[in-house]
């Protein structure tokens, strides 16, 4: 049985020191931390008012864990209030951290307040180990806005991939549909922040919303984590959120195929968490307002400030287009997520061998879907197997390449001679039935391929699932090359007087390699196969004739010895098959 090694998933329940600090040194890649503001709001189990000495030095431990639990180039965000954002800064520059960016997080649906101004903004610092050698995707279209010169004026010499957002973010949320107010970038409305505020305008995840977790009341919004999450991390990069609270920055980077721990002290939220988290497969869109993207606005074009005259048919035609450009390049991340996670479960689970092992080994496929379920691939364990044999077949294209494998499988043509026209018989005869299309459509479908080791073990039982599928893909492989040297054949074969096959004396057939033909009446060849040993195989078909009976009714056989050059490469079957025009044999043999 197969052993599958660790995707990390999970939330703990326990304090985030104690968590980080059991955690191996330099294991993380990204950690984003929205702690308590100690402002006295009500969580469910933490006391979130204590004494203003007593909470820095707390922070000022879990920082320190955070550090040394991050890669050497690894990147820290912290979400804070007004109240400590300049003592955490500083507690965060203790501990070696330098900062790249402090950023302004300005939001809608502010907190009000009676005697002060509403409470609108917190802030992101950015933080990373090394500030010579940290990740930054700039180069992702994801993480690139259409620039000013683009969007809002019109002008032909913008850079046509875009460019990175100014410390200044807006996304409208997802239950607001006017697009006026809420759009990507505050320099699009003529009246708003200057475009080199350090300010991002995404709106709170207000109680409204559906965005909301719905079980707690501090929730950061989905797009805010997917910007930092694309950029500061790689696909398969581990995640940590000391305080996991509802639960969203693990959602977001499983949603980005990234790998996920978080610690939180309530049980109850530690269980809501886990819920959500398995309710989402790897490449799901992210809640609220659209992903940032290269993708321009022509309404903006037509209201800003190079006014154009150009009919209203005309905009919305251009913005439909848009929208369809997005949705496709929402599908085609989509895509790309689950290919990397199907690939992550390949390699979790794959112990060395290629991934056609993997396909066709019961045990091994089980542990690959175990994995792909447990890294919340979308699908099923047919669509899984399916694309890992098309990134199989991509070849240097494929992330597959970079997975070492060590094991071969080998089974040899004498070795498969007991069996293999068994496994050709099954293959063909799931093919005539239209049950499929292909051998591919068998070996992905966990029912096909049941049923297609259910007929082969008729035929020639007490052989492995494995060998029976091995066997059918080594005939497939083959197939090409066996017909292509059988179309030079030219020869007058005289094979004996065919015999009822339950009548037959398999000891007077000779033990040497040859052909043989068997046929339901004198006229109807079913089945033409070459073996290493007449003897033995007929002894075989002899033991299991009411596997050919039922098709047949009466079973005939005959049999020629033969000096065959190249014994078990299909050669001399293919021209066989090709003469006779047997309807059991793999089609993929006949000469065309």
């Amino acid at each position: 049985m197969a052993t599958t090694k660790s995707w990390t998933s999970e939330i703990r329940h326990g304090d985030c020191i104690e968590g980080m600090q059991a955690l191996p040194q330099g294991s993380v890649d990204l950690v984003f931390a929205d702690p308590p503001f100690n402002i006295g709001y009500s969580y469910d189990v933490y006391d979130d008012k204590v004494e203003h000495q007593q909470y820095i030095d707390w922070c000022g431990r879990w920082i320190e864990s955070a550090y040394n639990v991050l890669k050497p180039d690894g990147s820290f965000w912290l979400a804070i209030g007004d109240e400590y954002a300049a003592e955490l800064k500083l507690e965060s520059q203790k501990v070696g951290f330098h900062c790249r960016s402090w950023v302004v997080w300005y939001y809608t649906f502010g907190v009000n307040c009676a005697n002060k101004f509403t409470r609108s903004h917190a802030h992101l610092f950015y933080f990373v180990k090394d500030k010579n050698s940290f990740t930054f995707r700039d180069e992702d279209l994801d993480n690139r806005v259409p620039s000013a010169r683009e969007l809002v004026y019109n002008d032909k010499r913008a850079n046509p991939i875009g460019r990175l957002p100014d410390d200044t973010w807006i996304i409208k949320p997802a239950d607001v549909s006017d697009d006026d107010t809420f759009v990507l970038r505050p320099q699009e409305i003529p009246e708003s922040f200057d475009a080199s505020e350090d300010t991002w305008y995404i709106p709170r995840v207000a109680g409204t919303f559906k965005e909301r977790a719905g079980f707690h009341g501090c929730q950061m919004p989905e797009q805010l984590l997917g910007r930092i999450i694309r950029t500061c991390s790689n696909e398969g990069d581990l995640v940590l959120d000391p305080f996991s609270g509802s639960a969203t920055t693990l959602a977001v980077a499983k949603k980005l195929g990234r790998q996920q721990i978080g610690f939180d002290l309530s049980q109850e939220y530690v269980a809501h968490g886990r819920d959500r988290l398995e309710s989402i497969k790897i490449g799901d869109r992210l809640n609220g307002g659209p992903e940032p993207s290269k993708a321009a606005r022509n309404d903006l074009v037509e209201n800003g400030l190079a006014k154009k005259s150009r009919s209203k048919a005309a905009i919305d035609t251009d913005e439909k287009k848009k929208q369809q450009l997005h949705e496709q390049r929402f599908a085609e991340s989509q895509r790309r997520l689950s290919e990397s996670g199907i690939v992550e479960a390949f390699r979790l689970a794959h112990e060395g061998y290629s991934s056609d092992r993997v396909v066709v080994d019961p045990d091994l496929n089980a542990a690959f879907a175990d994995n792909c379920r447990k890294l919340g691939v979308a699908g099923n364990i047919t669509f899984w197997n399916s694309t890992l044999f098309r990134l199989r077949k991509a070849g240097n294209a494929s992330q597959l390449k970079q997975i070492e494998t060590t094991q071969r499988t080998s089974f040899s043509w004498l070795e498969i001679d007991p069996y293999r026209f068994a496994c050709e018989i099954a293959y063909q005869k799931i093919i005539s039935d239209g049950q499929a299309s292909s051998l591919d459509e068998i070996i992905c479908c966990p029912e096909l391929a049941n049923s297609f080791d259910e007929i082969a073990r008729k035929f020639a039982p007490g052989f492995s699932s494995l060998e029976y599928r091995w066997a059918a893909l080594k005939i497939r492989k083959q197939a090409r090359v066996a017909r292509t040297r059988a179309a030079s054949l030219n020869a007058k074969l005289r094979f004996p007087n065919a015999k009822l096959i339950q009548k037959i004396d398999p000891s007077t057939a000779p033990q040497t390699q040859g052909l043989y033909l068997i046929s339901g009446s004198r006229t109807r060849t079913l089945y033409a196969g070459e073996t290493f040993d007449l003897c033995s195989q007929i002894a075989s078909l002899k033991e299991n004739v009411e596997a050919w009976s039922s098709i047949t009714g009466t079973a005939l056989i005959q049999y020629l010895p033969s000096d065959i050059q190249d014994a078990g490469n299909l050669t001399w079957q293919s021209y066989l098959i090709s003469k006779k025009k047997a309807k059991l044999n793999c089609q993929e043999l006949l000469i065309r």
